[in-house]
């Protein structure tokens, strides 16, 4: 390994947001008169150790061009994918001509504009020796019930161990690549970073977050997120 790894970041903006059900993609969005991209672009743009941020856009993106951040010299942009992990392979491939295969990246949601500067120096200093890196994430507290095919319970889960997984989710360059790029030739569509790595054989560390660190999906979330975004700011 290299003696001083980097820190880069990888953003997956090719999604449309379906589940939000308007004109824009969600990360277009607005809050606070500023869109989503561009709050999680800042975090990342003005944090002292990443060098640079590779954002993959959906092919003839038209919104890009309009952001603040769209020429901001640390980003570097790509073309994303049909599913998120394409769009983050396409970013990965894209980022090793810049960085080492020992570097490490950080794979953050399009859609969490709510990341503080402090998890993301909680989550590099945690991680910074460890042989295969981890993610932010939080413990459930909560009662947890699956249900059947007609929504009705069929079980009381034990919440005991488990946690709600975050982002950013920070691996070595060259290990992230290969495990995305094992799970799809087999066909898999892994919904998070640590899934591809743990599919290897692999134990990523949990790394207790801000539960703050929300991800837009439903139209409700975008009033909490304001919360949370004015909430820091007053702090």
């Amino acid at each position: 390994m290299t003696a001083s790894p980097k820190y880069w970041v990888m953003i997956p903006a090719a999604g449309t947001g379906a589940r939000m059900q308007t004109e824009l993609p969600k990360q277009y969005l607005k809050i606070r008169g500023k869109c989503i991209l561009e709050y999680v672009l800042e975090r990342f743009c003005t944090h002292p150790k990443i060098e640079a941020v590779v954002v993959a856009l959906a092919e003839n993106d038209p919104y890009w061009k309009d952001l603040t951040m769209a020429t901001h010299d640390k980003i570097i942009c790509t073309t994303g994918g049909t599913e998120r992990c394409h769009s983050v392979l396409n970013g990965l491939k894209t980022l090793s001509t810049y960085a080492a295969p020992d570097d490490w990246v950080l794979v953050h949601d399009a859609a969490r504009p709510c990341l503080h500067s402090s998890d993301i120096d909680h989550l590099l200093d945690e991680l910074d020796d460890h042989p295969v890196g981890g993610l932010l994430a939080l413990p459930v507290r909560d009662t947890i019930k699956r249900s059947d095919a007609d929504d009705l319970v069929s079980e009381t889960v034990n919440r005991e161990g488990l946690w709600h997984a975050l982002t950013p989710q920070m691996f070595r360059l060259g290990s992230l690549q290969r495990a995305i790029t094992t799970a799809l030739s087999e066909k898999l569509l892994v919904t998070d970073e640590a899934q591809a790595m743990e599919r290897l054989g692999n134990k990523p560390v949990l790394v207790q977050g801000r539960p703050d660190n929300i991800k837009i999906t439903h139209h409700s979330d975008l009033a909490l997120a304001e919360l949370f975004l004015s909430q820091q700011e007053a702090s």
